[in-house]
């Protein structure tokens, strides 16, 4: 996917349906549950280490590990999406993206918060708005900013539609909190795979290759 590519997307008129995200996110899940479940597990268990035991560098967790972390995901559904065998490692992946993705993760977010601070709307627009961030750097190739931008252009033409998607996102995460945390395991995954898929549905069903 190169940037005359995300161009077309941001030419023509598109669509996306939220309950079939889910579902093709859930079939995706399925493929890999033990998988998602002990990557998921060690993600939350590295989170719950720097809170308590390392509070004052909890911000290398969150600047420095979350992305590259959370970016395995989408990996995994690639390979999942092409029909290629996944193995424990492949969730470790976005490391070999980690400065596109860790810049990506990092301005992403002390924008959005700058703009929460400002105003509250300018940071729920960009909150959702750079959704595709991550995805567009470790599949595109294209540095951090540009990532950004396409994202948030892109999500714009649907922007409330994708408000309400990852108002869904949250409000699944927030139930598999609730109990007791468990559910996490599954909503985690779940919302990564599900945004992996309605960004592959915008690709003019072209396959998704990595940079």
């Amino acid at each position: 996917m190169d940037k005359k590519h995300l161009d077309l997307i941001l030419e023509r008129d598109f669509d996306f349906d939220i309950r079939e995200a889910l579902e093709s996110g859930w079939e995706t899940y399925k493929k890999v549950a033990i998988y998602s479940i002990s990557f998921t597990l060690l993600i939350i268990s590295l989170q719950f280490l720097f809170m308590y035991y390392a509070e004052n560098f909890l911000f290398v967790y969150s600047f420095f590990l979350a992305g590259p972390l959370f970016a395995g995901f989408y990996l995994v559904a690639n390979k999942i999406s092409h029909g290629e065998q996944v193995i424990y490692p492949d969730f470790f992946k976005g490391f070999n993206y980690y400065l596109p993705v860790v810049l990506v993760w990092i301005v992403g977010q002390v924008i959005t918060v700058l703009g929460i601070f400002a105003l509250v709307l300018p940071g729920i627009y960009l909150m959702v708005g750079y959704m595709f961030g991550v995805l567009i750097t470790i599949f595109s190739g294209l540095d951090f900013w540009n990532s950004l931008e396409y994202s948030r252009k892109i999500i714009h033409k649907k922007w409330t539609k994708f408000f309400l998607f990852g108002l869904v996102l949250a409000l699944m995460n927030l139930l598999g909190g609730l109990l007791f945390g468990i559910g996490l395991v599954v909503t985690i995954p779940l919302t990564y795979y599900a945004i992996y898929h309605v960004f592959e549905s915008l690709n003019l069903g072209l396959p998704i290759e990595e940079e």
